[in-house]
């Protein structure tokens, strides 16, 4: 009988336990996402790099005078060279927090949607832009960067 009441005992005793480091350890932590700011690519862009079907053409032409200046909602073209549009009108990104696309509007025409990319390489933030002028069979990449006046 003694032995009953030991292991009982014990059995008691190891159940309060258990449920002691259940209830102790369980404790529900709430994660809340951070919110990602939306991007500001307000400023003049300088293309650093071009590539036609994976061809870069950065050398064959001299985009060192090209820019695209964002501004609030609008864009301007300095020193034209072929781009996407031909003429200075506004954007939009897709989300301005996580964009995927950018949409560009010259004045008086539809919309132009193209991939956008905004990453950071090397410490600086560039933008990437795809896009088919024309003939879909030619696929354009320029990457720009924050030109420095």
């Amino acid at each position: 009988m003694m032995k009953i009441q030991i292991v009982l005992g014990r059995t008691f005793l190891l159940a309060i336990i258990c449920a002691m480091m259940c209830f102790s350890s369980c404790k529900t932590e709430q994660i809340v996402p951070s919110q990602e700011m939306p991007k500001d690519i307000s400023g003049n862009w300088k293309v650093i790099k071009a590539t036609r079907n994976g061809t870069d053409i950065t050398n064959l032409v001299d985009f060192s005078k090209f820019q695209v200046a964002f501004n609030e909602g609008k864009y301007t073209l300095i020193n034209k060279l072929p781009f996407l549009v031909n003429q200075d009108g506004t954007y939009s990104l897709d989300n301005p927090q996580y964009p995927f696309q950018i949409v560009f509007r010259a004045n008086g025409t539809q919309p132009i949607p193209t991939a956008f990319n905004y990453p950071i390489v090397n410490g600086v933030r560039q933008l990437s832009l795809t896009f088919s002028p024309g003939c879909p069979n030619n696929t354009y990449i320029y990457t720009l960067e924050k030109a420095t006046k």
